[in-house]
C-alpha cells in the first residue's frame, strides 16, 4: 500500500497564518522531527516545524499537570478559542505572570516589536487607568504570583515611581519592571531608587547580542555601551535583574551559551529568559520558514554552547509544558551546580510521590512546586531554597540565598504559524488590555491590540 513519509501523530486547531481564521491541523513527525500540516480553504496548505527533539515533544505530554484557574473569568466563551479571550471559562491556566503595560511610548523603535512602539506612537496611560489594571490583576487573582510593568518603555512614563507604590501597596508577590536599560544606564541615582522598591522587585532587562551589527538589525541601535553600564549599576546595587533575550535563527542562536556564561559572572543577575521571536507587531515579514526557532532548539542549543547543563537539568513546566522549559542552578563560590536534576519529574505532578530522589519528606513535594513555577522569581523560590538543600548531601553551605540561585527560561510565544489550541488554552503568561480584560500574550499580539480589533469583529461574525 502507498504509505506516507511521515507518521501521523495527533489532531488539533490551528490558525491559517494569512487570514487568521480557526482550521484544522495535524501534528506528524518526519525524519526525526515534529511539524504541523495544515489547510486553508482560500491560501491553501502550510507546513511549520514546531520542534527538532522528537522525543522531548513526545514527553511534554507526561508534564501535563491539573488546571490551576483564575478565582474570576473576564468574559463568556461565544466563539471559541481565541476569539473569547478575556480570560473566558474554557482557558485553563490562571495568570503566572501577568504583563501591564503603562505606556506605548518607547525611546526605540525596535524592528523586532510585538507592538509597535516608538517615540511617537500612542501615549502614556494615566495613573488612575493603571490602578485599574492593577486591581483587575488582583480581583482575579487575590494575591498575584508576578507583575511585569511593561511598555513600551516604561521608565519613560511621568508616574512609574507612583505606578510602583501602588503596585508595592497591592498583595502581589513579585513585581518586575521590563526595560531596555537606558535610563538606568544613563542615571545612578534614577536605578537607585528603583532599588528602594526590593526584595520581590526585579529588572526584567533587555539583552539580545553582543554583536553591534545584531542589536542594530534586532533593536534599530547599537546598545552595547548601554547594556554594560545599565549592568555596572545593577551591580553596584545588587538589584534582581533577569537578562531578556529575543531570539532569531542565524542572527543571535550562536551567543546563547555565551550569554549565559556571562549571566553567571554578574552579582545582580539571578537568571536568562529566552524568547523565540513570536511573529507579531513589526515582524510581520519575517521568515516563518527560515527564520523560526523553536523551543526545542534553543533547549539543544543551550546544552551545546555550555559544559553546565546536561538534558536533565532543562525540563518543560508543567502549568503550560508546550511552551516553557525551566532549569534551575546554584552559584557556590564560582562553582555552578545545576539543580533540576536531582528532581524526579514525576514528583512535580504527583502529589502522591517523594519530592526528590533523595528524600522521604512528602512535606517538601509543596516547595517543590513552588521552585519549579514561572509564577515566582528567583528571590520567592529561594525561600524554599534550605528546606530543599537537606536532599543534596554535597551542599555544604548554610548562608546560601537568593543570590546564590539562578534560573534559565525558555519561553515561546506561538504566533499563526505554529498556533496550538491546546498551548493557548494552558498560557500563563497573559496581559491587561485597555478594556481591562487578561489576556494570553499570544493572542493579545494577534488580535486584540487597537490596530487588530475590526478584523477580530469579523472573525467573530463568522463563527457565530
Amino acid at each position: 500500500m502507498p504509505t506516507r513519509k511521515y507518521t501521523y501523530y495527533d489532531y488539533t486547531l490551528s490558525l491559517c497564518p494569512e487570514c487568521l481564521k480557526r482550521i484544522d491541523a495535524k501534528i506528524v513527525f518526519e525524519d526525526g522531527n515534529v511539524f504541523m500540516l495544515k489547510r486553508c480553504k482560500e491560501h491553501g496548505t502550510s507546513k511549520v516545524l514546531i520542534a527538532d527533539d522528537l522525543e522531548y515533544y513526545k514527553n511534554i505530554r507526561n508534564y501535563n499537570k491539573p488546571s490551576e484557574t483564575p478565582y474570576k473569568f473576564n468574559t463568556k466563551t461565544d466563539y471559541g478559542c481565541p476569539y473569547d479571550c478575556g480570560l473566558c471559562p474554557d482557558h485553563e491556566q490562571h495568570s503566572c505572570l501577568t504583563v501591564v503595560e503603562i505606556t506605548d511610548r518607547c525611546n526605540l523603535t525596535c524592528p523586532t516589536c510585538y507592538a509597535g512602539s516608538s517615540p511617537s506612537y500612542g501615549r502614556h496611560r494615566t495613573l488612575e487607568e493603571v490602578k485599574q489594571m492593577l486591581d483587575v490583576v488582583v480581583e482575579n487573582e487575590k494575591e498575584p504570583d508576578v507583575v511585569q510593568i511593561s511598555g513600551g518603555e516604561p521608565t519613560l512614563h511621568p508616574q512609574l515611581f507612583e505606578i510602583l507604590d501602588y503596585a508595592k501597596s497591592l498583595p502581589i508577590k513579585h513585581i518586575m519592571l521590563n526595560t531596555n536599560g537606558i535610563k538606568i544606564a544613563r542615571d545612578f541615582e534614577y536605578a537607585k531608587k528603583l532599588a528602594a522598591y526590593s526584595p520581590d522587585f526585579e529588572i526584567y532587562l533587555q539583552f539580545d547580542s553582543f554583536k553591534k551589527d545584531v542589536l542594530e538589525t534586532m533593536r534599530g541601535a547599537n546598545l552595547l555601551g548601554i547594556r554594560e553600564k545599565a549592568l555596572a549599576h545593577l551591580n553596584k546595587l545588587n538589584l534582581s535583574t533577569t537578562l531578556v533575550v529575543t531570539l532569531q535563527k542565524h542572527l543571535n542562536d550562536d551567543e546563547i551559551g555565551q550569554t549565559i556564561d556571562f549571566a553567571l559572572k554578574q552579582k545582580c543577575v539571578r537568571g536568562v529568559t529566552l524568547q523565540p521571536t513570536q511573529i507579531a507587531g513589526r515582524l510581520d515579514n519575517f521568515n516563518s520558514q527560515t527564520d523560526r526557532i523553536t523551543l526545542t532548539e534553543v533547549r539543544r542549543k543551550i546544552l551545546e554552547q555550555t559544559d553546565i547543563f546536561n538534558e536533565d537539568d532543562l525540563i518543560p513546566v508543567p502549568c503550560n509544558p508546550d511552551a516553557l522549559v525551566m532549569g534551575y542552578a546554584l552559584k557556590l563560590g564560582g562553582k555552578v551546580v545545576p539543580l533540576t536534576r536531582y528532581v524526579n519529574p514525576a514528583d512535580l505532578l504527583d502529589n502522591g510521590k517523594n519530592t526528590i530522589v533523595y528524600e522521604q519528606d512528602e512535606a517538601l513535594h509543596g516547595k517543590m512546586l513552588d521552585l519549579f513555577s514561572t509564577g515566582n522569581s528567583v528571590e520567592v523560590a529561594s525561600k524554599n531554597l534550605h528546606q530543599i538543600l537537606c536532599c543534596l548531601p554535597f551542599v555544604k553551605a548554610p548562608t546560601l540565598g537568593y543570590e546564590n540561585l539562578f534560573r534559565i527560561i525558555i519561553m515561546q510565544f506561538v504566533d499563526a504559524y505554529n498556533f496550538d489550541v491546546r498551548a493557548i488554552k494552558k498560557s500563563c503568561v497573559h496581559i491587561v488590555n485597555k478594556d481591562n480584560k487578561i489576556i494570553p500574550f499570544e493572542t493579545m499580539n494577534l488580535f486584540y491590540r487597537d490596530d487588530k480589533k475590526e478584523y477580530l469583529k469579523k472573525l467573530q461574525e463568522e463563527n457565530l
